[in-house]
């Protein structure tokens, strides 16, 4: 059985959130649902911590740690996100900026390597792919080995209102990616563009001066010798 962890960038159970529980449903697991604001409403104060030591030591941590635990245990990750002004809803931009350490040129998490992760968004108009870019960005850098992305204009403000044309897209571009995620469960891996920069960052570690603590972590991981983060070491 999988596990899903649904991330909501808003509190309101609108289109999006729709579209999400639609795949979820589809793929079938464990869901589990967070909506920000209200189970996360913390910006990043920019003080370093994260970098300096460890995310743990972050100063909305305790809020955040329900959030991480869910993240980490997740098979399936989906974050869900109308677009505002053309991009991702505030509390979802201000629960990602606490990961920075997770991307891929910092400290990455070997476990991201058999998760997937799916982008969704939905607009009155227009705006979906800025807005599902600003999540996947995170979700590729963070090393999640398959990022997909879902964006629809539902030319609606009310999930109830949208026309029965999309709503028949919407349910058939559901039914295809829930197959594709299940046939894809229990593999390893990365994606290609944080793998990139997996290669580019471990050069720069044998180059330049040596930048801590993320360098004593890749040496103790190894991946300046023959361990990568998505293989079993």
């Amino acid at each position: 059985m999988m596990k899903i962890v649904i991330i909501h960038g808003q509190n309101h159970e609108g289109s999006t959130c729709m579209a999400a529980r639609e795949l979820a449903n589809k793929v079938g697991g464990e869901i589990c649902e967070f909506f920000l604001p209200r189970d996360f409403n913390r910006s990043c104060l920019g003080c370093y911590t994260c970098f300096k030591t460890d995310l743990r030591n972050c100063p909305h941590y305790r809020e955040l740690e329900p959030l991480v635990t869910a993240i980490l245990d997740a098979d399936l990750l989906i974050l869900a996100s109308p677009v505002y002004v053309y991009h991702a809803t505030g509390p979802m931009m201000s629960f990602l900026d606490h990961f920075g350490t997770w991307w891929m040129v910092h400290r990455p998490l070997p476990e991201m390597s058999n998760k997937q992760a799916v982008a969704i968004a939905t607009a009155a108009g227009g705006g979906m792919k800025s807005t599902l870019q600003d999540m996947a960005d995170s979700l590729e850098m963070w090393g999640i080995r398959k990022v997909y992305k879902l964006g629809f204009g539902v030319q609606a403000i009310k999930a109830d209102e949208i026309p029965d044309r999309i709503l028949r897209n919407i349910h058939g571009k559901t039914d295809r990616l829930s197959r594709q995620i299940r046939k894809n469960a229990g593999r390893r891996g990365c994606n290609v563009r944080a793998k990139k920069w997996f290669y580019l960052i471990r050069l720069a570690h044998k180059h330049c001066p040596h930048v801590e603590p993320d360098y004593h972590y890749w040496e103790k991981q190894n991946w300046h010798g023959k361990n990568r983060p998505w293989r079993e070491n």
